[in-house]
């Protein structure tokens, strides 16, 4: 069974910082590009960041350049995301998702196949 399982989200205060992971398995790693994606309650889900298979590119939303830094592990199967300067506008859940993304928008979330069940970041003003 495909499966992406995230962790690490927690409660912080702004300015803090907290690192997800997401660990993958029932597939082969290595043949899907992962993106990850927030949704804050009544908000629509938006992509965050994403990590190309073919040649390890990163992509950020403008909100979060600069300040999330996306990783991965491949031995491990695992999608790190580093978030550092939080904001209270960053609170939402957050979801790994897996796909053949190919030559389209990494952080558009209608491409993906596979997703997590989320993990909730709240940061406190």
């Amino acid at each position: 069974e495909v499966q992406l399982v995230e962790s690490g989200g927690g409660l912080v205060q702004t300015g803090g910082s907290l690192r997800l992971s997401c660990a993958a398995s029932g597939f082969i790693f290595g043949n899907y590009d992962i993106g990850w994606f927030r949704q804050a309650p009544g908000k629509e889900r938006e992509g965050v960041s994403c990590i190309s298979v073919s040649d390890g590119s990163t992509y950020y939303a403008d909100s979060v350049k600069g300040r999330f830094t996306i990783s991965s592990d491949n031995a491990k199967n695992t999608v790190y995301l580093q978030m550092n300067s939080l904001k209270p506008e960053d609170t939402a859940v957050y979801y790994c998702a897996a796909g053949r993304i190919g030559d389209s928008y990494c952080l558009m979330p209608g491409w993906y196949d596979y997703w997590g069940q989320g993990t909730q970041v709240t940061v406190s003003s």
